[in-house]
């Protein structure tokens, strides 16, 4: 059974992406795909809201305003960044996405696993097939309570 977010959730703040470590299903291998360094926001309201933006550390500033095709083709691949509602289920999230970077996920729903440990958000998605490179990973999303 779903619930929607409430004040009493242990989700209901914002977090602060510390870590991303991928791992493809098939091989074992592991990856940083936003780097040892990763930027990102994940807000979840008491309202049932949420909103997520992820970013590698390491990336490159435009060289002005107007950006070019290719500086814009490399700020779209490392961003990840939708909002929607969300529920609970159990130790699940579920993010009911409506405006995402990627259209294909907009109007979808994505299951996550999530713990809360103190001021740590772990979040455990897939496995899934990856839109960087196609393959079949699970990743897992460790987050710090913005204080």
């Amino acid at each position: 059974m779903s619930e929607t977010g409430s004040a009493a959730s242990p989700l209901v703040a914002t977090w602060r992406l510390r870590s991303h470590v991928q791992q493809t299903v098939e091989t074992g291998e592991t990856a940083e795909p936003r780097g040892p360094h990763p930027g990102g926001l994940l807000t979840y309201t008491a309202d049932g809201q949420f909103s997520i933006i992820a970013v590698p550390g390491d990336r490159r500033p435009p060289a002005q305003v107007l950006v070019t095709d290719a500086e814009a083709v490399g700020l779209f691949r490392g961003l990840t960044a939708y909002a929607g509602r969300y529920s609970i289920d159990g130790d699940h999230v579920i993010h009911h996405i409506e405006v995402s970077w990627n259209e294909l996920w907009a109007k979808t729903d994505q299951r996550r696993r999530f713990v809360v440990d103190g001021d740590t958000l772990t979040i455990i998605a897939g496995p899934d097939r990856n839109p960087r490179d196609g393959r079949v990973a699970i990743s897992t999303l460790l987050w710090d309570r913005v204080r």
